[in-house]
């Protein structure tokens, strides 16, 4: 057994591709648009894994996108997170803060830092290696909401 992906439904496919590509740094690495079943798979790999993503050995976020128009209840607390290990977690925060998301739990330990998708997806950061230093605006900051 070999685990694949994981499928995360999306409303606004512009909005989560923005968030996910752009902002979080994940690569597409496949799409396949079915125009009978009238949906969109895209399939988005870390970058340092997209190669082997491309062959089928490395896990992978499936975003689906349903073209008729479907409200999705939130996550639950039962799905927890999505964790992406990054090399400066303060330079993420940053790049996603500037691009409009909220960072829920600050990353004020220089570790560990939460935010969530526009489909309310929770997504943990990690420092890879050691922890970087405490530092400014992040050490000061309160965490908002939940995630």
């Amino acid at each position: 057994m070999r685990y694949l992906h994981t499928m995360v439904r999306v409303q606004n496919l512009d909005a989560s591709l923005h968030f996910y590509c752009d902002l979080l740094g994940l690569v597409e690495v496949s799409r396949y648009d079915n125009d009978k079943g009238r949906f969109t798979l895209i399939f988005l790999a870390a970058p340092e894994d997209v190669e082997r993503a491309q062959s089928d050995r490395a896990p992978m976020i499936e975003l689906t996108h349903n073209w008729d128009p479907e409200e999705y209840p939130k996550p639950g607390r039962a799905f927890g997170h999505l964790a992406y290990r990054v090399d400066n977690i303060y330079q993420s925060c940053q790049r996603l803060q500037d691009g409009g998301v909220t960072i829920l739990r600050p990353p004020r330990d220089g570790h560990m830092a939460f935010v969530r998708s526009p489909d309310g997806i929770s997504i943990e950061l990690l420092q890879a290696g050691d922890a970087l230093n405490p530092a400014a605006p992040w050490k000061d900051m309160d965490n908002i909401g939940d995630w």
